[in-house]
């Protein structure tokens, strides 16, 4: 972060949104927006959000996991294959049971 580049006061994101936006869009680094000296806000872009989200998420499965772990709630490995293969059957079966037939509109008014 470039303390002189990427720290604007709310001013100027209120006279300047389209530079701001065109700026943090072209160097992708987040903007922080100050509000009487105060850091209020941070801009983004969209696809720099997007990593930051999908990382949390990632952690926060992780985290889920280890829990898991840590509790015994484990399973073996062919245990879960074999509990996919079950569900992978039940849906070809269900695939291969006749669909119930949808009342045509008549093309007449």
């Amino acid at each position: 972060m470039r303390m002189d580049e990427d720290i604007k006061p709310v001013t100027y994101m209120k006279m300047r949104s389209a530079d701001l936006l065109r700026e943090v869009g072209e160097n992708r680094r987040p903007v922080v927006i100050t509000q009487n000296g105060e850091a209020k806000a941070v801009v983004l872009d969209v696809a720099s959000y997007e990593s930051l989200r999908d990382a949390a998420i990632l952690m926060k499965l992780v985290s889920q996991s280890e829990e898991d772990s840590r509790r015994g709630r484990t399973r073996t490995q062919s245990a879960v294959l074999a509990r996919i293969d079950a569900r992978m059957a039940a849906a070809r079966a269900a695939a291969g049971a006749p669909k119930a037939r949808k009342k045509r509109r008549s093309s007449r008014r």
